[in-house]
C-alpha cells in the first residue's frame, strides 16, 4: 500500500466509496446472515420492502407474488430473466380472494415514481452457490434483489483486463445462473476502462457510459466514476431499469438491450421538447444520431417513455416504401412486450383514418409517405398524436408551394403546381406534433430538416459514436483518378447547355432538369478508356497497398450494371486467373432484358444450385433476385460458406435500394474478418448509398473524377 500501487482490493474499495457517496448503503458479504447460499437475494429485505410499497395489497397477494419471483419457471437463464424483468418494470398479477371472490392486484417490486422509498444496497463478497460455489466482487440489491453485478480487475496488473472481467461474468452465469435470474445490469472494470452490458450482450457490446448529466465536455473518455455516478446513483438507476432496458425479440433468439448514454441522454430531452412541441407549434425538433448509433432502439425508448410521460398519446410512425418492410416496423414489432402493444402497419388512407379515430388513447401506426399524397384532405385533427419521422432528411422538407415549367415533346411549355410532402402531411394532420430522426440531416433552402421539424433536439454525430465504438472509424484518402473522360461528348454537353440557356423561355430548372437529362453520364463513365483507367488504377493501388497490408474490405462505387459488367470483364482481361480461382465475384439482380452473357456471368457467380440452396435456407421463392426480404440471409450465408478464403472482388448492383434490414446484414459481411473481399457496390445515387454504409465499413476510398 505504501509503495502506492492500486490492487484490485484498494479499487474495489475505491468502487464502494463512490457508491456509497451516491446514496447506496455498504454491507459486507461475509457478515450478513443467510440460510440459503443457493438463494441470491435478501428475503428478508424483499419481504420488508415489497410490503411497505404495497401498503394497500392484502397480504394473500403479496405473498403470492414474491412466490412467483422466488419460483420463476423457465429453461434457461434468459427466460427466467425475462419475466423477472417484466414483474420488474410492469409489477406482478397476484390473485387473492376478497368476500369470496378471487380477485387480482399489480404487486409492485420497484418504486420508480420515488426513488427515495427504495432500498439501495452495495455488497462485496457476495457467495452464491450453483454448479459449484463463487463470490462476486460487488453486487448492487435494490430492494433485496441482485440487480447489478460488478466484476473489477486489478489495475496493477497489465495481463488482467475488461476481457478478462467479461469472461469471468460469462463462466458466472453458467457456475451459479441463479444470481442472473435478477440481473439488469452487468458491469465490467480494470479501472482503465469500465463498460456495462447484459446478460445476452457479446464483449463487443459493452459499452462505457460517458457522462454524468448529458453534457458533451464528459463524453471524452468514460472512467470508472462517470458510469458509478451516470448510471448507477440509485434515482438514475432506477429510472434506467424503468425505460431503457428492453428485450429485442423472443425465444432463444433474444437480446437484452441496455440503452447507451447518448440515447439515454437523447431520448429524455425528445420527450420534453415534444411536451413543450404540443403546447406550441407542434415543431418537436430534430434527433440528430448518426447511422449505426442505434436510432431504431432510440424510436423504441422514445415511444415507451412517451406513453408514461404523456398520458398514452398515439404514435404515427412515417417512413418511406423501402424501409417500410426494414428493420424500424420489425424492431418495434420485437419489442412490443416492453412497448405493451402491438405496432399496426396501415394499409391505406382509408384505413390509417380508422384507426386514427378508433384509437383514442395509446396505439402505434406505421404508414408510408406516399400514403399522404394519395389524397389532400385531413386524416386527424387529434392534439394528442405524435408523428415520427423516420430519416427525416428523405423527403420530410418543405412547406411553400412551387411552380415549375416542363417542356413538352412537341416542344411547348406547361407550368405545373408542386406542393411539397412536407406541407401535404402537416395539412393532413394540422394539430400532430412532429419529430425528426435522422442521421444526415439536410440543411439546403428549402430542403431544410430543421425549417419542418424545428431546432436539434440532440446530436450524436460520427466523430463521437466513432470514438464510442458505435461506428466504424472511415479514413479518407483524397487521390485523383485520370479517367480519360470523352471530350467530344463532354464538348457536346456543354453546347447543349448553351442552346438551352439561350432560349428566353427556359428558366434554371429547367436548364438544370434538362442537364440531369443530357448529361450522358452513362456514356461518359461506360467509355473505354474510362474503364481501363479506372480499372489500371484499382488494380494498382489494390495490389500495391492493400492486398498484402490490410485485413478488410473496400469497396468501389460505379455508376450502372453495364458498367458493373464492363468493370468485371476488364478485371478479368487483367488478371484471367481470377475466374478460375474465383477471385472476382458479380452479385446483383437480373433483369428480364439482360443480354444473354450477363445471365451466364450472374448465374455462374452466385446461383451455385438454385433449389438446393433455397430448400436449405427455406426460402420458398423461386425468383432470381436476391434483394427480396429474405435475401440478407442468403447474400451472408452464399458469401461466407461458398467463397472460400482468398481475396474476392464482390460487385453489388444499387445497394441503396435494399430495405434497412437487408443493407444492415450485407454490412455484417463487410466486417467479417474473412473473407476478405474487395466490394464493388453500384449504383446511380452514390450519395445516398454513402449515408447508409460509412457508418459500418472500416475503409472507404472514393477517388475524385477527373
Amino acid at each position: 500500500m505504501s509503495s502506492g500501487v492500486v490492487n484490485e482490493s484498494v479499487y474495489k474499495n475505491a468502487v464502494i466509496e463512490v457508491l456509497k457517496k451516491a446514496g447506496w448503503e455498504y454491507l459486507y458479504g461475509p457478515d450478513i446472515e443467510r440460510a440459503d447460499y443457493r438463494d441470491p437475494t435478501m428475503p428478508d429485505a424483499v419481504r420488508s420492502v415489497v410490503r411497505k410499497l404495497n401498503r394497500d395489497t392484502p397480504d394473500d397477494a403479496i405473498n403470492a407474488a414474491l412466490l412467483k419471483v422466488r419460483d420463476i419457471a423457465g429453461g434457461t437463464v434468459l427466460e427466467r430473466n425475462r419475466i423477472f424483468t417484466d414483474y420488474l418494470q410492469n409489477g406482478i398479477e397476484a390473485p387473492y380472494f376478497s368476500h369470496g371472490e378471487e380477485r387480482t392486484a399489480i404487486v409492485d417490486l420497484i418504486d420508480f415514481d420515488h426513488p427515495e422509498r427504495n432500498l439501495f444496497q452495495v455488497v462485496n463478497q457476495w457467495t452464491v452457490i450453483g454448479r459449484c460455489e463463487r463470490r462476486a466482487d460487488v453486487v448492487l440489491f435494490v430492494n433485496g434483489l441482485p440487480l447489478v453485478v460488478l466484476e473489477l480487475k486489478n489495475p496493477s496488473k497489465p495481463e488482467t483486463t475488461c476481457h478478462d472481467a467479461f469472461l469471468q461474468l460469462k463462466n458466472y452465469q453458467y457456475d451459479i445462473p441463479e444470481l442472473f435470474t435478477c440481473n439488469q445490469i452487468c458491469v465490467v472494470s480494470d479501472m482503465v476502462l469500465t463498460k456495462a452490458g447484459t446478460i445476452t450482450a457479446d464483449e463487443s457490446w459493452f459499452k462505457e457510459w460517458k457522462s454524468i448529466d448529458g453534457k458533451k465536455e464528459d463524453q471524452s473518455v468514460g472512467n470508472f466514476e462517470t458510469l458509478l455516478n451516470g448510471l448507477l446513483s440509485p434515482a438514475r438507476l432506477v429510472e434506467v431499469l424503468k425505460n431503457f432496458i428492453c428485450f429485442d425479440g423472443d425465444g432463444h433468439d433474444a437480446h437484452k438491450i441496455l440503452a447507451g448514454y447518448h440515447q439515454f441522454f437523447a431520448v429524455k430531452k425528445a420527450v420534453r421538447q415534444t411536451q413543450r412541441a404540443m403546447a406550441g407549434d407542434g415543431r418537436g425538433g430534430v434527433f440528430w444520431h448518426t447511422q449505426g448509433s442505434g436510432k431504431s432502439l432510440s424510436m423504441v425508448f422514445y415511444a415507451h417513455l412517451l406513453a408514461s410521460e404523456l398520458r398514452s398519446p398515439t404514435i404515427l410512425v412515417l417512413t418511406d416504401r423501402n424501409d417500410l418492410d426494414g428493420q424500424l416496423y420489425g424492431q418495434f414489432l420485437r419489442c412490443k412486450k416492453f412497448l405493451r402493444q402491438t405496432a399496426v402497419l396501415a394499409e391505406s388512407r382509408v384505413h390509417l383514418r380508422e384507426f386514427l379515430a378508433k384509437q383514442k388513447q395509446n396505439g402505434i401506426f406505421f404508414s408510408t409517405i406516399q400514403k399522404f399524397e394519395e389524397s389532400d384532405d385531413a386524416l386527424s385533427d387529434r392534439r394528442d398524436l405524435i408523428v415520427i419521422a423516420d430519416e427525416a432528411h428523405r423527403g420530410h422538407y418543405g412547406f411553400a408551394e412551387s411552380e415549375k415549367v416542363v417542356r413538352q415533346k412537341d416542344g411547348s411549355l406547361v407550368t405545373k403546381r408542386s406542393v411539397p410532402t412536407a406541407r401535404i402531411i402537416h395539412d393532413s394532420l394540422p394539430h400532430a406534433t412532429f419529430i425528426g430522426f435522422t442521421g444526415t440531416p439536410i440543411d439546403e433552402g428549402d430542403r431544410s430538416t430543421r425549417e419542418v421539424f424545428g431546432d436539434y433536439i440532440d446530436i450524436y454525430d460520427m466523430t463521437q459514436a466513432v470514438e464510442d465504438g458505435a461506428t466504424r472509424p472511415v479514413y479518407y484518402e483524397s487521390r485523383v483518378v485520370k479517367l480519360n473522360l470523352n471530350k467530344e461528348v463532354l464538348a457536346s454537353i456543354d453546347r447543349e447547355y448553351e442552346r438551352i440557356a439561350a432560349e428566353d423561355e427556359a428558366d434554371e430548372e429547367v436548364i438544370a432538369a434538362s442537364k440531369r437529362d443530357l448529361s450522358q453520364m452513362e456514356a461518359l463513365l461506360g467509355h473505354d478508356d474510362t474503364i481501363e483507367s479506372l480499372v489500371t488504377d484499382i488494380l494498382g493501388h489494390y495490389e500495391g497497398f492493400r492486398r498484402d497490408n490490410l485485413a478488410g474490405k473496400a469497396m468501389i462505387v460505379a455508376y450502372s450494371r453495364p458498367i458493373a459488367i464492363k468493370i468485371y470483364e476488364r478485371f478479368l482481361a487483367k488478371r484471367p486467373a481470377w475466374k478460375e480461382d474465383g477471385v472476382i465475384q458479380v452479385v446483383m439482380t437480373e433483369g428480364n432484358q439482360d443480354p444473354e452473357p450477363w445471365r451466364k456471368i450472374i448465374l455462374e457467380k452466385h446461383y451455385f444450385d438454385l433449389d438446393d440452396w433455397h430448400a436449405a435456407l427455406g426460402v420458398e421463392t423461386k425468383q432470381s433476385m436476391i434483394y427480396e426480404k429474405e435475401s440478407g440471409e442468403i447474400l451472408r450465408k452464399l458469401s461466407l460458406k461458398a467463397y472460400g478464403d482468398g481475396y474476392k472482388i464482390m460487385i453489388i448492383w444499387q445497394p441503396e435500394k435494399m430495405n434497412a434490414a437487408t443493407a444492415n446484414k450485407l454490412l455484417k459481411i463487410l466486417e467479417e474478418p474473412a473473407p476478405k473481399t474487395v466490394f464493388l457496390l453500384v449504383s446511380e445515387h452514390p450519395e445516398q448509398m454513402l449515408a447508409t454504409i460509412l457508418s459500418r465499413v472500416q475503409t472507404v476510398r472514393m477517388p475524385r473524377l477527373e
